[in-house]
């Protein structure tokens, strides 16, 4: 990826078809330009120009799910967590030589940033993990100059953090077939993927997803042996459905896999609790958010 006049987003043919899809998403007055994406041809070959407005518009709608569209829940960290979650895809960002089972997406966003020359706080630019030790430092400096710095530098740059969702979905097949053994799982994979993908609810609830819970291809996110990334809700799909019966399949695997999950977690974590939300969150791929 690359950059032009800073305003302007060039990206592969693969994520111009998953962006002109979702454009016809977000036509619903969110965008300020009210134009969405338009084709064009760069560098000798078929490309698409975003502009910041459009991809604003994007983004908000993962925002909403995510933080409420709330610039206070651009921060947060959730009880029963070990780590914080940041900006409007809450982020999982790890205290430095602490891991756990989930993958860690913070520090990979503000690589892209870095990728892509966007100006940030230097001590956020600088820092090896996440400066809060525990939720309850976190949620005694949540009025701190930095945690407002931190808010106030993530609620202006949705554009760019959109994009780096865009780019999640595009490099998240390979993975997931990667990590799929056997041909007709493989096949059955890469079938559901297309099919969700050919209506404009179905490519959001692919971008939404894959945000919302990863890929899928870590056995440490798993309980009990079972996952509940993208892939396995791709996986979980049944019959041949096409188009917007795809995104309403979809839907209905993701729950099925999500209460699965709930079901097949330790008790200690209570994450039943999560299960109303994430419920609500996945009816919306049956009408585009």
């Amino acid at each position: 990826m690359k950059t032009h006049n800073k305003k302007v987003l060039y990206i592969s043919t693969a994520v111009c078809t998953v962006l002109m899809l979702l454009s016809s998403c977000v036509s619903d007055g969110v965008g300020a330009s009210g134009q969405g994406v338009a084709s064009s041809a760069t560098g000798g070959g078929k490309g698409i120009h975003v502009s910041r407005a459009d991809a604003n518009a994007i983004g908000r709608k993962i925002w909403q799910n995510e933080c409420g569209g709330s610039v206070s829940g651009l921060t947060s960290w959730n009880s029963g967590e070990d780590f914080p979650s940041l900006g409007i895809g809450h982020f999982i960002w790890y205290v430095a030589g602490r891991r756990g089972p989930f993958e860690e997406s913070f520090p990979q966003l503000i690589s892209y940033m870095k990728q892509r020359s966007v100006v940030m706080p230097g001590w956020l630019a600088g820092q090896k993990g996440s400066p809060w030790k525990s939720r309850s430092e976190f949620q005694a400096q949540v009025n701190s100059p930095r945690m407002r710095e931190l808010r106030a530098f993530l609620s202006q740059t949705v554009a760019v953090q959109t994009d780096f969702i865009v780019l999640r979905l595009e490099r998240s097949l390979p993975k997931m077939i990667s990590a799929t053994s056997g041909g007709d799982q493989k096949n059955q994979l890469r079938a559901y993927f297309y099919a969700v993908a050919e209506s404009p609810q179905g490519v959001y609830a692919l971008i939404d997803y894959v945000n919302f819970k990863g890929e899928g291809v870590k056995s440490s996110e798993r309980y009990k042996g079972q996952g509940w990334g993208l892939r396995d809700v791709l996986l979980e799909m049944r019959g041949q459905p096409r188009g917007a019966e795809a995104a309403n399949e979809f839907s209905e695997a993701a729950k099925r896999v999500l209460t699965r999950r709930v079901r097949n977690a330790p008790a200690s974590r209570k994450e039943s609790r999560w299960l109303p939300g994430w419920t609500n969150r996945c009816e919306t791929y049956k009408r585009g958010g």
